[in-house]
């Protein structure tokens, strides 16, 4: 039986199919010298398939095929499970692979999807289907996979169809609900499945349609997008991070996205992968210049070719008409291929709104399949200092920690409210899940009456209705000159506000926010220092509390707390088994110093009278002024303590020495690890980062006979080997919760990340020289200096971007405070230095 193909074509009113292409070669060939180039989508055309094909199976040489059939063939039932959060299949999920090929390698993830299915639903089917340009190919590929005995392993549980015509044209079908009424098809004659698919190829809308059966979008069964063979690499980096942006996953759905990319491997590797000595990639590039000829209907790191004129010569571009000159020598470029570094990776999908999920390689590390969602929120790529403003994001700072924009706030509110409505059943609202914290309704009322308080104190306003809220929730509110951290709340339940009316207290001062953006924008408000100051402290301050209220769950998951809903799950067996795979550093420690550390930066509140926004970087009272400090040689290690590390000690010699990690719990299977899906096995997460008091790690580190660094050792391996936020920092949400740390090794410059924990440093937090107490927030520092507090560095894993990357920013805990999400790594003094 013929494979059915499905035209998704955009057409013209006469039915012609739509295409760019013509107009693509013309802007390419009509470019300046040095600039010309043709689209590499002409390199795919039937033969081109075929050609291509030939290099896959005849070029050992060009290993990304090989490494991604590897993955493939190897981890196949692991990407499925993935895919599927542990859930069972949709009886009526989609899986569509973008620029299909010859499908040898899809062959073993459509096989693992039928072993999914058998055993999860066997009366269930799921739909496969191939994108490409080539209809004949589309033929002629699922027609002999489906006489195949792959083909009778998928009877009954994997239905593969086709659709012909380019990627925006495929996605434009879905996004249009093409899915959702070939669904709605299935179930009509014949006749009417032939009509309905038509109107949605088409421009024909006639009335004679209008009785057929429509189906929501939101019923839209589970999509599943493959983007395979590092593709991607096609595109430039702006291109690529749009083109993800535009796929239409739905977030907080259960879609994902497994995506291809190639490193940034050796040179001399990749220069043989694309320029074979037996002329097969020759051929299939010049194929490429005979498609052009007659198209068909339809840090650098990147490989590129080129053809190159050989003499000067003028050439007639066919869809204009235009003459184009060649001088001697001049190149036409026909292909690029980028790579991608661990830092590329990240920001590519950071800048297309998209969450890994986990990630595969092959065993040479030179190639990565990655699964991706898009996540319910995400916090963006931090502004580059020299980047211009745009003001339709409604940025008003050069700096990215000067003041928040109006997005900024928007992600924040988000995140806030999926934290406290989504992950807080209301049994537990008056709970206290810390000794030491107030109930969980507390922090719901409190972040948007500390930013009433400042607003009505910054412009010497009234407070915002209803009044009777506030004074339930802090007493200071009657004096807007006083804001001590420390309120005093109701002792019984029936004395605090309800919920609803927290939330449309929230609802107001968040409006009157917006409302004093809407002046700053109108020139009705000039926006100075002063006011940037509040804007600054009013957002990170919510920004942290979101983070004590998530380790504050952190203690009920599993017995009360809600797991981030819509967020895939964690694969955990599957994680795990490639986390003890990653090879440890090749020397346990890296010695550093004697050197000079530069600490803080400038930033004194006097000095808020000045016009000087733009370029401003805010900070809390602690962080001003900057000041150099000197420290001796000494050696510390690559990572932090984990698990694995506390847990051998705890269960031999440690009982008695140290106390058992919050973090942990015991249970008649053992210990386990908290997180907030709940608890895992100790082995499991053996190389995560401990998260456990200031005092339990000194201890450990003492038996090691070594320290805790101070605050200026660990800033100084910080500047030379943390990757940040843009390299991979496990920070901003990108997990709820921490992974084993990384090196970078050579290829990196040996940076690398901490797993997401703040560092305990042995630095006590306390006044230095030069401090000066602030006025807005008087109490926000000198409370702590009392000899308890000691300084942490880094970022957990849901610590927003714009702390966990300033440099001056310093966090402070007690230490025997064992909730927080905070860990360290042992320091050796050198002999004799």
């Amino acid at each position: 039986m013929p494979a059915q193909i499905i035209d998704v074509h955009t057409r013209s009113s006469d039915g012609i199919a739509v295409t760019d292409i013509p107009k693509q070669i013309a802007d390419g060939l009509l470019r300046p010298f040095g600039q010309k180039q043709l689209p590499t989508v002409l390199l795919y055309d039937e033969r081109g398939l075929r050609l291509y094909d030939d290099i896959t199976t005849r070029v050992p040489e060009y290993y990304l095929f090989g490494a991604e059939e590897e993955i493939l063939k190897s981890k196949a039932d692991e990407i499925v499970q993935a895919m599927h959060r542990g859930a069972s299949p949709s009886a009526d999920e989609v899986i569509l692979e973008l620029g299909a090929g010859a499908l040898r390698k899809t062959s073993h993830i459509l096989l693992g999807i039928s072993k999914f299915v058998k055993k999860e639903i066997p009366s269930a089917s799921v739909t496969y289907y191939a994108l490409d340009l080539e209809k004949s190919e589309l033929e002629r590929t699922l027609s002999q996979i489906s006489i195949s005995e792959i083909g009778q392993s998928l009877d009954g549980t994997v239905n593969t169809k086709g659709m012909w015509g380019t990627y925006y044209d495929g996605l434009k079908f879905i996004q249009d609900g093409g899915l959702v009424n070939q669904k709605v098809a299935a179930n009509l004659s014949a006749v009417d499945s032939i009509r309905t698919i038509s109107r949605q190829t088409s421009s024909d809308t006639s009335d004679s349609d209008s009785d057929l059966p429509v189906t929501p979008r939101d019923t839209i069964p589970p999509l599943h997008i493959m983007f395979l063979g590092s593709t991607l690499g096609n595109f430039d980096r702006q291109g690529a991070s749009s083109f993800l942006r535009s796929l239409p996953l739905r977030a907080g759905s259960g879609d994902t996205l497994l995506i291809g990319l190639d490193h940034d491997n050796d040179k001399a590797v990749i220069e043989e992968a694309y320029n074979d000595s037996r002329g097969y990639t020759k051929r299939f590039i010049f194929n490429g210049l005979r498609a052009a000829d007659g198209p068909s209907e339809m840090r650098i790191c990147r490989h590129e070719a080129f053809f190159q004129s050989k003499c000067g010569q003028t050439i007639v571009e066919p869809g204009s008409g235009k003459l184009v000159k060649f001088t001697e020598g001049e190149l036409l470029k026909i292909e690029q291929s980028y790579k991608f570094s661990e830092t590329d990776s990240f920001m590519l999908f950071t800048d297309s709104n998209l969450r890994p999920i986990q990630r595969w390689m092959d065993e040479e590390s030179r190639y990565s399949l990655w699964l991706l969602e898009r996540p319910l929120f995400s916090f963006p790529l931090l502004r580059s200092p020299t980047s211009p403003l745009n003001k339709n994001l409604g940025e008003y700072s050069l700096s990215p920690f000067g003041v928040p924009s109006r997005v900024e706030w928007n992600d924040m509110w988000v995140c806030w409210d999926f934290i406290t409505r989504q992950m807080i059943p209301p049994s537990m609202l008056f709970q206290k899940p810390i000794d030491l914290r107030h109930i969980c309704l507390f922090y719901l009322g409190h972040i948007p009456t500390f930013l009433d308080i400042h607003l009505s104190k910054l412009f010497q306003e009234p407070h915002t209705e209803p009044e009777a809220f506030k004074r339930g929730i802090d007493p200071n509110v009657d004096d807007p000159t006083e804001c001590h951290p420390h309120s005093e709340v109701p002792v019984k339940d029936e004395d605090w506000p309800a919920l609803p009316a927290i939330m449309d207290f929230q609802t107001a001062v968040r409006a009157r926010l917006m409302r004093l953006y809407d002046d700053i924008d109108s020139g009705k408000l000039v926006l100075s220092r002063k006011i940037g100051r509040v804007l600054f402290m009013t957002f990170e301050h919510e920004a942290m509390h979101a983070e004590t209220l998530l380790y504050m769950l952190l203690q009920r998951a599993g017995t009360g707390t809600i797991p981030p809903p819509g967020f895939v799950a964690p694969p955990w067996a599957s994680l795990a088994a490639g986390w003890a795979k990653v090879p440890p550093p090749s020397t346990k420690t890296v010695t550093m110093g004697p050197a000079t550390v530069t600490l803080g930066h400038r930033d004194l509140e006097e000095g808020d009278s000045s016009d000087d926004i733009l370029t401003h970087e805010f900070g809390w009272d602690n962080e001003h002024p900057k000041r150099e400090v000197h420290v001796q040689e000494f050696k510390i290690e690559w990572r932090p303590v984990t698990n694995g590390e506390f847990y051998e000690y705890y269960m031999g010699a440690g009982k008695g020495r140290v106390d058992f990690p919050a973090s942990w719990m015991e249970d008649d299977d053992g210990i386990k690890v908290r997180t907030l899906y709940g608890p895992i096995p100790i082995d499991t997460a053996y190389h995560w980062p401990i998260i456990t008091s200031y005092n339990n790690l000194s201890t450990y580190a003492t038996v090691k006979g070594g320290r805790l660094p101070s605050e200026p050792e660990l800033r100084l391996f910080y500047d030379k080997f943390e990757a940040g936020y843009e390299g991979g920092a496990n920070v901003g949400f990108r997990n709820w919760h921490p992974v084993p740390a990384t090196t970078g090794g050579e290829r990196n410059n040996g940076k690398g990340t901490n797993g997401g924990i703040w560092e305990w440093t042995s630095t006590e937090f306390d006044k230095f020289d030069g401090f000066v107490t602030s006025k807005l927030y008087p109490g926000y520092s000198t409370d702590f200096f009392d000899g308890k507090h000691h300084v942490v560095l880094g970022g957990s894993s849901v610590t927003p971007p714009r702390i966990s990357e300033r440099r001056s920013f310093r966090n402070w805990y007690q230490k025997n405070y064992p909730y927080a999400w905070a860990g360290g790594r042992i320091v050796y003094d050198t002999p004799g230095k």
